[in-house]
């Protein structure tokens, strides 16, 4: 494993960092417990020790649908016990509007970049992918020749002509 050492990084990046490793090496789980997150921190040892805040951000900080206290970080998606990567389309907190959802390529080392590219073009547009594919949500404008040019407010008032 390599051991980078980059003082500087972000605790919130780390996390995102190792919720991503965690995510391309075992591609059939939908997600890992706060404590699978700060292991793979700690052996990835970007920072070169464990800081503290490391369990908060996974457990609260940077989770995109838990209330702020005090980080409003969307980076991760909490799902019971387990934590994914947030992806576009999750609900979050409102108080959470408007706010990071993975690291900047400037403030992550030259080593894990490929880790947003590989972000935008797989892992978010798998979701994409699914959504696609669903039955259910194929269905979505289908039929909607048969009201083209009908006002909704006058068809609603013509099936309440017979009502009693």
């Amino acid at each position: 494993m390599p051991t980078i050492h980059t003082r500087h990084i972000k605790v919130a990046d780390e996390v995102w960092v190792a919720a991503a490793l965690l995510h391309r090496e075992h591609p059939e789980r939908e997600g890992f417990t706060p404590d699978e997150i700060v292991k793979r921190v700690q052996l990835e040892g970007i920072h070169g020790r464990l800081r503290p805040g490391i369990h908060q951000h996974a457990v609260q900080h940077s989770v995109a649908n838990r209330p702020p206290n005090p980080g409003r970080y969307r980076m991760l998606y909490a799902n019971g016990k387990i934590r994914r990567l947030f992806r576009p389309g999750d609900t979050y907190h409102p108080d959470r509007a408007g706010s990071k959802t993975t690291p900047t390529r400037e403030d992550l080392p030259a080593e894990y970049h490929y880790l947003l590219d590989w972000y935008s073009s797989e892992y978010v547009r798998s979701v994409v992918a699914e959504e696609r594919a669903d039955p259910i949500l194929k269905l979505r404008g289908l039929g909607a020749h048969i009201w083209s040019g009908e006002d909704p407010d006058h068809y609603v008032r013509h099936l309440r002509e017979g009502w009693g």
